[in-house]
């Protein structure tokens, strides 16, 4: 039995609603070539601030993206409403290729890595001299994670006024890496601001440090804007979160970003490839050639030691690589 007739036409055919919409599935995704270019500000909850032009706008990721997510840093592809008026939201429907990302764990033994910041150029890691204690491992670890992700490292040492940069200047001599000292009255009055501001000219700067070591306090002093800051625990010896998320925040010459990073009290490494630590030795690589395979460069026929001893490089170079390879095995604690 027939149940359209012999020649049914469009109005005969009946078509089953599908459960999620109307409109039939199909793997040929928009390309939205007139989307405006946007860069990521911070993340909140799902909601992402974005700079498009010269106005911010609230935005959410697009389900097209998938599992692809934006983190700060990111340069986009936003369409919608891009006016920036209250209880607008517009759509994130691209995230462009990364010139680098800088990644951690939550320690050494977890397999899921968290990006930190995307397409930075230069890593400040900021540690206070006292109050709290230097923790010289984890600026370690963190120049372990600048070095795997292509940035530069800045040392930035902050309360100078309590201790004396000299002891752990000596230890980072020899890895080159660039640093400022700065003291709370230079903060104050804006000398040690200037003398940072000078170090982040053209370029995208991420800040990293453990807690209580008045990275927020320089950041302020950098941008001229204030997030909240916090204090020391006089017992503890830690200081307290008060940055709950990454922030991109321009320099007020709009020579350079800086982006303001949560206090973290580990950085774990499960995820780098420690036989690419190596490349940010430039005068100890070419040594490896003699190397065995699958070297760790810290056992009995390592090429390294050779290659030392004909004169090639520093004893001092080496030591600092093997002491920043053994971060991968150490926690930050020790």
């Amino acid at each position: 039995m027939r149940r359209y007739g012999k020649n049914p036409d469009e109005d005969d055919v009946r078509v089953r609603p599908n459960r999620k919409g109307n409109r039939p599935r199909t793997n040929i995704r928009p390309k939205h070539e007139d989307a405006a270019e946007g860069f990521v500000l911070t993340v909140d909850r799902g909601r992402l601030h974005v700079l498009v032009e010269d106005r911010t706008i609230v935005a959410m990721k697009a389900r097209e993206l998938g599992r692809k997510g934006a983190v700060v840093g990111d340069r986009v592809a936003v369409v919608g409403d891009l006016s920036g008026a209250k209880d607008t939201l517009a759509r994130i429907v691209r995230v462009e290729g990364r010139s680098s990302v800088l990644r951690r764990t939550a320690d050494d033994d977890d397999p899921y890595e968290r990006v930190v910041v995307a397409n930075a150029d230069q890593l400040a890691i900021v540690t206070a001299l006292a109050d709290p204690e230097p923790r010289p491992r984890l600026i370690d670890r963190c120049l372990v994670a600048a070095y795997d992700a292509g940035l530069e490292p800045l040392l930035v040492l902050t309360k100078s006024d309590l201790a004396s940069p000299d002891k752990l200047l000596e230890s980072y001599g020899t890895l080159g890496v660039r640093h400022v000292v700065t003291s709370r009255e230079e903060l104050a009055d804006g000398g040690a601001a200037e003398r940072v501001r000078a170090e982040l000219t053209g370029r995208v700067t991420a800040f990293v440090g453990h807690s209580g070591v008045g990275k927020t306090t320089l950041v302020n002093a950098l941008v001229e804007r204030q997030r909240a800051t916090g204090h020391v625990n006089a017992v503890t010896g830690r200081g307290r979160h008060t940055t709950t998320s990454a922030l991109a925040l321009p320099l007020p010459d709009g020579s350079g970003w800086v982006i303001d990073t949560p206090g973290v009290r580990s950085f774990g490494l499960h995820h780098i490839d420690p036989s690419r630590v190596i490349h940010a030795f430039p005068d100890l690589e070419p040594g490896t050639e003699g190397c065995p395979r699958a070297c760790s460069h810290d056992e009995q026929d390592c090429a390294l030691d050779q290659w030392v001893a004909d004169g090639h490089a520093d004893p001092q170079r080496l030591y600092s690589l093997r002491r920043l390879l053994a971060t991968r095995e150490r926690r930050e604690g020790d």
